[in-house]
């Protein structure tokens, strides 16, 4: 029993991505990814030995025919998908301006008072600034748009 809860918490400790802009679900599409790319090559390669066996041969396009359409779906439902949307946030975090209301990553709701490099002062009450690394701003509303009520 111990082991084997020491085994979940070393696999626990090394899915955990490492990289500070990764996401937890990111990086566990990609392990996802690279698990099946190696259980489809792992099975395109065993599956020629079996055709062996019973007599018909096979080449080299229907091994990898099965790993080929697998990368092909992800790329098309995943990993696009992803990259469009970081485009999406990158150009709307550059887009930021004086006056702008901004949500951060972590829920504070603000305005903007000054726009330097990488960073954001943000006024979040009165005479109450913030700064705020660019990259965690979670959106931008015009001046003056209300809160959407989301039910």
């Amino acid at each position: 029993s111990a082991s084997v809860s020491g085994e979940i918490g070393v696999y626990w400790a090394q899915s955990r991505p490492t990289a500070p802009n990764v996401s937890i679900l990111e990086f566990h599409m990609k392990n996802c990814l690279k698990s099946l790319v190696v259980l489809s090559v792992s099975l395109s390669f065993a599956m020629p030995a079996f055709a062996q066996e019973a007599g018909g041969g096979t080449n080299l396009l229907s091994a990898l025919a099965l790993p080929l359409l697998l990368l092909l779906i992800f790329y098309f439902l995943l990993i696009r998908p992803q990259q469009r949307r970081q485009k999406q946030h990158r150009e709307m975090v550059e887009g930021v301006k004086r006056g702008d209301t901004v949500v951060s990553s972590g829920g504070l709701i603000g305005k903007v008072t000054k726009v330097a490099d990488n960073e954001l002062h943000v006024e979040i009450a009165e005479n109450v600034r913030v700064k705020i690394v660019r990259g965690m701003v979670a959106d931008v509303r015009a001046k003056g748009q209300p809160v959407e009520d989301k039910k």
